[in-house]
């Protein structure tokens, strides 16, 4: 891309079921729903970092490779609200804090500390395209945790790792962004300024 011309960033609220890219990679993924289809994205956008198929909420875009490197590079604080199955409990939230085995790779790994707390009330969110489990099969609980790392399915394998299973992710936020009321599948054409926060 040239110097004069512009670059477009855009945030989105990535729904369940659908992979953070736009081109299918091989013949398993051709059943697949892609961000393509959300909206006329102009040439040359790309994901800035990704969510798992399962995984919901704030994704950026860009056709500017410098500002996705920049997110992806481990400066910006990345937030997740993850509904987890049962109660969790302080001892689990301090484990997350701390940091946690996980396995990457077939490698173990230890998450980084980061920050963590439950949730006292059940976070406003759209109603996902697949149904949670409802109660009678036991409690759920409400987590936020904000890393500044981006393992696969780190959040996931977190929870896990504490006793507590993720039932449902949404990312929230990425630095100054945050995904307030958006509605699933919704797009909206930001800017980003990689010296000063987005708007």
């Amino acid at each position: 891309m040239k110097k004069d011309e512009k670059h477009y960033h855009y945030m989105i609220y990535k729904p369940y079921g659908f992979l953070s890219q736009f081109v299918n990679n091989g013949q398993k993924q051709n059943s697949k729903r892609l961000l393509g289809t959300l909206f006329d994205f102009p040439k040359g956008i790309m994901a800035i970092g990704r969510l798992d198929e399962k995984s919901e909420g704030l994704l950026l875009l860009t056709t500017n490779g410098k500002t996705s490197n920049y997110i992806c590079s481990g400066a910006i604080e990345k937030e997740y609200y993850a509904q987890v199955d049962g109660d969790i409990t302080m001892e689990a939230i301090k484990l997350l804090k701390q940091g946690v085995e996980i396995g990457i790779e077939g490698k173990k790994y230890t998450t980084a500390p980061c920050k963590a707390f439950k949730l006292q009330t059940t976070p406003e969110l759209p109603q996902r395209g697949k149904k949670i489990r409802d109660n009678r099969h036991g409690p759920t609980s409400w987590v936020s945790i904000t890393l500044k790392e981006g393992k696969f399915r780190q959040v996931r394998k977190m929870t896990y790792a504490v006793g507590f299973p993720t039932l449902r992710l949404v990312r929230v936020r990425i630095g100054e962004i945050y995904l307030d009321k958006m509605q699933t599948g919704e797009v909206k054409e930001i800017n980003i300024d990689i010296n000063n926060s987005a708007t």
